[in-house]
């Protein structure tokens, strides 16, 4: 019997399969943010020096100015990594006009196959287990993908905003725990 893919903290038990991941991201230009930034040279040298940066927003860190505490989650299945989501405990103002309490990304070999609702699925569970009774999700409005993930975990659109910031406009969403 197959086992389902679990949420797990950031570890170096899948740093091949991370690091494999990343490689993935760069080479289709699909990641989010950081993803298509991060030197995969220097992580191999260095994964605990990666695994301190995941989780420097955790409760018990000083945060700089403008940052909320969150916990970064990765979904594996067995020693493969899936995806990784970001859980802020909290919104400050910036957070609640864009990205909200959790964001998420799927490497791109993982898309297309549910996992993208696993993980949101997972996360609100955590999100439940940290006392919140609701959270806040954005997403752009030409991404389907991550729409249905959002709308087949409940979600409840608040509207669509368009950002000076941001290229794209966005659909916000809450979902209640």
């Amino acid at each position: 019997m197959r086992a389902m893919p679990e949420l797990v903290p950031p570890s170096s038990q899948y740093k091949h399969s991370f690091i494999e991941a990343v490689r993935e991201a760069q080479a289709s230009g699909s990641g989010l943010g950081d993803t298509l930034k991060w030197d995969v040279a220097e992580m191999e040298a260095d994964f605990d020096r990666v695994l301190t940066e995941l989780r420097r927003y955790e409760p018990g860190n000083e945060l700089p100015d403008g940052f909320v505490h969150s916990e970064a989650l990765w979904l594996v299945d067995g020693e493969t990594y899936l995806g990784r989501a970001s859980l802020r405990h909290t919104l400050n103002a910036s957070l609640r006009e864009f990205g909200g309490h959790i964001g998420y990304e799927m490497r791109p070999s993982a898309r297309r196959q549910g996992h993208g609702k696993t993980i949101l699925r997972l996360t609100l569970g955590r999100a439940r287990e940290l006392g919140l009774d609701r959270v806040m999700i954005s997403c752009d409005t030409d991404n389907p993908g991550s729409r249905g993930v959002i709308e087949g975990n409940g979600g409840v659109l608040e509207g669509e905003f368009t950002l000076d910031y941001h290229p794209r406009a966005i659909r916000r969403y809450w979902i209640r725990l």
